[in-house]
């Protein structure tokens, strides 16, 4: 709806701007008034055919002698059903053709005749085509009347002109129409617009919940897993080696502030009042040395072989942090299922095809109960997102493996 507050273009100035204003007041009034608007316009028309009706009408009668009475009900058959001329137009219109064929016939020739165009107007504006069609057979009768029963004009004189007015006015209406279409179309695009901006909003935060979810567990599960073996350890070795214990104690609080670092640079990216989180790199396979360090000091001996020589084609970010989060969700499950004495082996291997990461372990060969956690799901999924692929499962000699297969192919956009 355009109110007295509806911003104006921005190249409206001085009286065009006045005009404008003054338009969208009318229009915003007329929506919240429509039946004051219809009844004002209806009286103002009506008496000025009522005052044409007291005398003015005998300058263009054909016939001067036709009755004062006929002629006020008439003018009044002209103008009052213009108050329903929304509502009901073609009805309207049908009621006004006839008294305006009675005053063509009798020679009053009225000008209240041309009123028929405000009708007209709204059938244009609100009626399908085919109504025009049924217009036009309302409005030519009594032109046709006038002109067969009083020939003193020409033809293209009384009748073409006026037929003229008519059909300027009803393609005024079909442009309204037209506009108002097109403005209504605009709206309902833009609030589908609005609509699926904020689906993809929802859907862009639950994508990121996921993500924030998936390296929560990551983070979380392998530190707390690494800190629970340096602990069993120190417990193990507080009585019969106290430089071990310390040691022990040491590891413990080492990855316990890297945690906290980890989860505070990745829940400081979460805060709306914070403009400028600070996001520090994310792993790569430059820090698995790091991380194979830290299992070892949990307890768990792991064997790193690493090939000689880099990939020809160097892995994206989000693939290298996809093994790395492999690797170590692998290596996590290891330290909380494989038991006691098991030991861990992983291998990177570069393909012109494909990168592979196999963790294998000598442990029990128990797989995670199913429902404790996301591990498995996460590293397929961080895999999938890759195009890769992720198989788990029991060794024929003992143990378990994880072999990760990573496409050698452009990241995602």
């Amino acid at each position: 709806m355009i109110t007295e507050d509806t911003p104006q273009p921005a190249g409206a100035t001085g009286p065009s701007r006045h005009a404008q204003r003054l338009f969208a007041r009318t229009r915003a009034f007329d929506a919240r008034h429509p039946w004051l608007w219809d009844a004002t316009l209806t009286a103002v028309w009506t008496v000025a055919a009522l005052v044409d009706a007291a005398g003015g009408w005998r300058t263009t009668a054909r016939d001067p002698s036709v009755p004062v009475w006929l002629v006020v009900t008439l003018s009044l058959a002209l103008s009052v059903p213009l108050y329903w001329r929304r509502r009901h137009p073609t009805a309207v219109l049908a009621v006004m053709a006839c008294a305006a064929l009675v005053s063509d016939a009798s020679g009053a020739f009225l000008q209240a005749s041309y009123l028929q165009t405000l009708p007209l107007f709204h059938i244009a504006l609100s009626r399908p085509p085919r109504a025009l069609l049924w217009s036009v057979a309302l409005i030519l009768p009594p032109l046709v009347t006038g002109a067969v029963r009083f020939p003193s004009e020409p033809w293209d004189q009384r009748v073409v002109p006026t037929l003229w007015t008519y059909a300027l006015v009803a393609l005024l209406g079909i442009a309204v129409r037209s506009r108002k279409d097109y403005t209504a179309g605009l709206v309902d695009r833009a609030r589908r617009l609005e609509i699926e901006r904020d689906q993809e909003v929802r859907l862009a935060a639950a994508a990121e919940r996921t993500r924030i979810a998936r390296e929560m567990h990551d983070i979380i599960g392998h530190n707390l897993s690494v800190i629970t073996g340096l602990a069993d350890g120190g417990r193990y070795a507080a009585a019969k080696n106290p430089e071990r214990a310390a040691q022990a104690l040491e590891g413990i609080g080492t990855t316990s502030r890297e945690a906290l670092a980890e989860l505070r640079r990745l829940l400081g990216v979460l805060r709306d009042d914070e403009q400028e989180a600070v996001r520090a790199p994310q792993p790569t396979l430059a820090d698995l040395d790091t991380l194979i360090t830290g299992v070892r000091k949990a307890g768990l001996p792991v064997l790193l072989d690493l090939p000689d020589a880099p990939p020809a084609r160097p892995l994206s970010p989000g693939a290298q942090l996809t093994v790395y989060r492999v690797v170590q969700e692998a290596l996590t499950n290891t330290l909380k299922h494989a038991g006691t004495g098991a030991k861990a082996t992983v291998t990177l291997t570069y393909t012109p095809e494909e990168v592979r990461a196999d963790v294998t372990d000598t442990g029990t060969a128990t797989a995670p109960v199913p429902g404790q956690g996301q591990g498995l799901t996460g590293m397929r999924e961080r895999a999938a997102l890759y195009d890769g692929t992720l198989v788990s499962g029991p060794l024929p000699e003992g143990g378990w493996a994880v072999r990760l297969r990573l496409p050698q192919k452009d990241s995602p956009s």
